[in-house]
């Protein structure tokens, strides 16, 4: 799994104009599922996004995590991140998951972030989406598990 983590001061997401996502200070999450991932991948990302350090401490060090914080937590479903961008000019996606178990993998990711962590929310897998967020820092990094 590839997750894209920024630090946010406020994300949302948005399918046809409905807000279907929102969190303040927290995390937004790209995810894409790639072949060969599976629940077990799935509990490791989610382990690494709720205890990544990120959030400033008192010395303003990137030294503490999402849960430290009790910031929010915003999962956003994207294939994307899984394209082969190795050759050519245009992406390849042979090594993202098949939609069927990518899909199933998301909602088992977001049904564990909800059991772990009590602010969550979430884009919906399949659908167009409009996501907006305000970068803190800008912080960006790429997750792998």
């Amino acid at each position: 799994m590839i997750a894209l983590i920024q630090r946010v001061s406020q994300a949302a997401v948005r399918v046809d104009g409905q807000l279907i996502g929102e969190i303040r200070a927290g995390l937004l999450a790209l995810i894409a599922m790639t072949r060969g991932d599976d629940a077990t991948t799935a509990g490791r990302l989610l382990r690494r996004l709720l205890d990544y350090r990120v959030f400033a401490d008192a010395a303003g060090r990137m030294n503490l995590s999402l849960r430290q914080v009790d910031g929010a937590l915003l999962l956003v479903p994207q294939f994307t991140l899984a394209a082969d961008t190795s050759g050519g000019n245009r992406p390849g996606f042979s090594t993202a998951a098949p939609a069927a178990e990518a899909a199933a993998l998301f909602e088992y990711l977001l049904s564990r972030a909800r059991q772990s962590h009590p602010s969550v929310a979430a884009g919906r897998f399949g659908a167009h989406m409009q996501v907006s967020l305000i970068n803190d820092g800008p912080v960006t990094f790429w997750l792998e598990s």
